[in-house]
């Protein structure tokens, strides 16, 4: 099997005709068909099922496809890459994250693209979501680890969901309700919240309204803040209580002390890009993201 066949197989699936594929190709329609009928005998799997005037894909033609797809957009983007490198062109992938809830997947993805791509470097930015949102939007950066699902539909962005964190409450430490190992959501309604910021963390204060007004009140936020670190730090002073994904847990603070919810509450993590964006790179790296998201779920 070469590239060519590659390239036959998904000029034929996009336009479900072997006509239109072969003038897309400027190939004659005879020759198109047998080289799609001599793939299909190497992989000994029917793709095109021909039994109707008009053609169609079967189960794997679909999934071929896919993958068809994303070897043809790696072998352009390993062209482009020695290219740009003869020129003395860098070559990179610029990614956001935050720290306090991202960063353990990193490694994983990491190392799976540099066997892809091992000519493209990736720069990482320890970024705000807000931060992350409009390097997103200027170009700074290509793709980047977000929370909620809400501003980034706003945004116009293309997004996927790769985590799913259970939600846990902060309290101080000597608080009388922290004696407890499960906390009942509804009893914090007559306790000060602390929030986070719209412009570091679009859409907490709406996730925070809509999750307590599930159990019947409406949270009273005293502070809205601009890190997870000053959230904390907040908490331990004593000014109110927290709910946190249970990843900032390792912001512990001997001050601190953090318990489960009922009901259960989660909190959702995505990355979100510019669907413009023609990176092959980028949409390899979004493709090992997601995989590592559902191993980990």
């Amino acid at each position: 099997m070469e590239l060519r066949h590659l390239r036959y197989f998904v000029a034929v699936a996009e336009t479900l005709s072997f006509t239109k594929g072969a003038e897309k190709l400027r190939l004659a329609q005879p020759s198109l068909t047998r080289q799609i009928k001599d793939l299909e005998n190497e992989l000994d799997v029917l793709l095109v099922d021909r039994r109707k005037q008009q053609i169609r894909l079967t189960d794997e033609g679909r999934s071929f496809l896919v993958d068809a797809k994303r070897l043809l957009d790696l072998a352009l983007e390993m062209v482009e890459s020695v290219q740009r490198l003869k020129r003395g062109e860098a070559s990179a992938l610029n990614v956001g994250y935050a720290t306090n809830l991202f960063y353990d997947s990193l490694p994983t993805t990491l190392a799976s693209f540099r066997q892809l791509f091992p000519t493209v470097a990736i720069n990482l930015f320890d970024m705000s979501y807000g931060d992350q949102f409009r390097a997103i939007e200027e170009g700074t950066i290509a793709l980047g680890f977000v929370g909620l699902h809400e501003p980034i539909r706003r945004r116009g962005l293309q997004f996927r969901t790769i985590a799913s964190y259970e939600t846990v409450v902060a309290f101080r430490k000597n608080e009388p309700m922290a004696r407890k190992s499960v906390v009942n959501l509804k009893d914090l309604a007559p306790m000060f919240f602390i929030g986070m910021s719209e412009a570091s963390y679009p859409s907490y204060r709406d996730w925070l309204t809509k999750t307590c007004r599930r159990v019947g009140f409406t949270p009273k936020v005293l502070q809205d803040v601009e890190l997870e670190q000053t959230m904390i730090h907040a908490v331990a002073r004593g000014l109110g209580v927290a709910l946190v994904p249970e990843q900032v847990k390792r912001l512990e603070h001997e001050n601190v002390v953090f318990r489960a919810l009922n009901p259960t509450v989660r909190t959702e993590g995505c990355i979100a890009w510019k669907g413009e964006n023609p990176s092959a790179a980028l949409k390899a790296y979004v493709q090992i993201v997601e995989q590592v998201g559902r191993s980990i779920r």
